[in-house]
């Protein structure tokens, strides 16, 4: 079938499952919107208000369901304006293609208008990138581009596409009708070969594997750090079993939210900069440290000399670069951590509780009092509430700052990918595109999104995108008409000189969600927004989004805090 680049780029998207792609049109992509508009009734195209949060609600798609997102933008400063998106996406590894059009091939390097060398600013924040000069590679490119996404440690790539490859002509073959015997370019041998050997890697060895278990024996005081790996891995169930038979204390780091469920016996809660008590001094006191799927950055680890000095660590993760680069290991294990854990499982009896459970169990009953300090609406009670009336199947998305480590506190979250938030890259503004493209993918589980003042005047145009497709997201702005978490350091760290985090402006939330055709509503105090939540899922259980502004104490912080250069169970409590 003689197929324009267009429909064969519309045909391989389709071929790889996708049925949703975020995006915003322009000069560079019009055959490839055509063939949207065309097949509009094959594959559904959102339209967002910037093509940033286009990819942040490929994001959002691709962290709620596992699968990979998709997100289009034209060439130049659409282009240009994908790469937050991509960014956030690539420091938390989630699988995303973005697609972008180009200028035609023979403007290529002369600065043409809207002409951006996207795959040269991409390189660092992508997994692979792709500049398709010929129609006839373009479908191997996708397939490609797909297998590359989701693999191994999954994150985003991008393909670039000039405008004549898409309307160029070419022979397209759906993926079940190719020869495997026909003649193939150099090229084209290569990526087979490539993929083969992807597909087919050998990461760890039976050897490496006893020497896990061996060192897990020989183990008093184990604690279990797990990252955002378990989640990606789909290895919750097999997290908890082995959480469950080592009867280790496990903490969670923020991407690891779900992974564990909140109110597991054995669950420490979160592990960090804004960890609990719990978390922070039991990695410290503990003799091995069994990190899974996580990286040990530097909001978990603070001051990597004084991190777990006394402890072996024994580090299970699918990529090998991490693998001693922030923290010293004992032993590891390199591989898809579901399969590593079932392995592991089977080498390792069951361990009985000793003392060590119960010193840890003391430490979990010491919390900050300002969890509990008694203002008119406090972030907990409010973050409770809602969860309670959405329930266990709800889906949280947050945007960047004191929401977001509030949210990560206190929200119960009992399962895997519910809990959609930038931890890596700390993208303000990212919420709305991660909340709608949750939303997108789940449209019959509950979608809320917990934001700052700050954080949601970055985004808040997306609320046009919410109202045009329908998408009851529930939105739950903190005012405190500060940037929260900034102003929180200059209180603690720089004697309270408040330099540009006063927000003292508009717009009024309230009207604002009216002109974009949502309902809003505000509360001061708790038991006005018991009674606002009420008429807020009143509108959702319609099918339509709204919005709450809860107004809360400028002065609020988050805490436990480590202060930056501390050991981890340095806390200002």
């Amino acid at each position: 079938m003689q197929y324009t680049g267009a429909r064969i780029l519309i045909e391989s998207l389709i071929e790889q499952g996708v049925d949703t792609v975020f995006g915003y049109p322009g000069g560079s992509v019009l055959f490839i919107y055509d063939e949207l508009y065309k097949h509009k009734d094959r594959i559904r195209h959102v339209l967002t208000s910037h093509e940033q949060h286009a990819a942040h609600a490929a994001d959002g798609y691709a962290r709620s369901t596992g699968k990979v997102g998709v997100c289009i933008a034209t060439s130049g400063p659409g282009a240009t304006n994908l790469v937050t998106g991509i960014a956030t996406a690539y420091m938390d590894s989630v699988p995303i293609v973005a697609i972008t059009g180009n200028v035609p091939t023979t403007l290529l390097g002369k600065d043409s208008f809207q002409e951006t060398d996207i795959a040269g600013v991409t390189m660092p924040i992508t997994k692979h990138n792709w500049i398709v000069k010929d129609v006839r590679d373009l479908a191997e490119v996708v397939r490609e581009a797909f297998l590359v996404a989701a693999s191994g440690r999954p994150g985003p790539v991008l393909i670039d596409i000039p405008k004549d490859v898409t309307a160029a002509l070419c022979e397209w073959k759906p993926r079940s009708q190719h020869d495997s015997n026909a003649a193939q370019t150099p090229v084209a041998l290569a990526r087979a070969a490539r993929l083969s050997a992807r597909g087919n890697r050998q990461t760890f060895t039976e050897g490496d594997i006893e020497a896990a278990a061996r060192l897990i024996a020989s183990a008093k005081r184990p604690f279990v750090y797990a990252g955002g790996g378990v989640i990606i891995a789909d290895a919750a169930n097999e997290l908890k079993t082995f959480v469950e038979r080592l009867k280790a204390p496990a903490a969670l780091s923020l991407m690891g939210k779900g992974a564990l469920p909140y109110d597991h016996p054995l669950n420490t809660g979160m592990i960090g900069m804004h960890g609990t008590v719990a978390s922070n001094r039991a990695i410290q006191k503990a003799d091995l440290v069994i990190a899974v799927g996580a990286r040990f950055s530097d909001r978990v680890v603070s001051k990597a000399d004084k991190f777990a000095v006394d402890a072996k660590i024994l580090h299970l993760d699918i990529d090998p670069a991490e693998i001693n680069k922030n923290v010293k290991s004992e032993h590891w294990v390199i591989g898809d951590i579901k399969k590593v854990l079932v392995e592991l499982l089977k080498k390792i009896p069951e361990r009985t509780e000793n003392e060590w459970n119960g010193d840890v169990a003391e430490l979990k009953k010491i919390v900050p009092e300002a969890h509990s300090r008694p203002v008119p609406l406090h972030p907990k009670n409010l973050i409770n509430a809602v969860a309670k009336r959405l329930g266990e199947d709800a889906i949280v998305a947050t945007d960047v700052g004191q929401h977001q480590m509030w949210t990560a506190q206190f929200y119960p979250l009992n399962k895997p990918r519910a809990f959609l938030t930038s931890g890596g890259l700390g993208t303000m503004g990212c919420g709305m595109g991660l909340a709608l493209g949750a939303k997108m993918a789940n449209p019959n589980r509950p979608v809320v999104l917990f934001t700052g003042d700050g954080s949601f005047r970055m985004n808040c145009g997306e609320m046009a995108t919410a109202f045009m497709y329908h998408l009851p997201v529930l939105i739950v702005i903190m005012n405190n008409k500060v940037l929260g978490m900034v102003r929180q350091w200059q209180t603690l760290f720089y004697d309270e000189r408040y330099a540009e985090t006063t927000l003292l402006r508009p717009p009024d939330f309230v009207k604002l969600a009216d002109a974009y055709g949502l309902a809003g509503f505000r509360a001061e105090t708790e038991a006005q927004f018991m009674e606002v939540l009420d008429k807020a899922l009143a509108e959702i259980k319609e099918g339509r989004a709204a919005l709450i502004e809860a107004v809360i104490d400028m002065d609020e912080q988050v805490l436990p805090m480590v202060p930056g250069g501390k050991a981890i169970d340095d806390m200002i409590l």
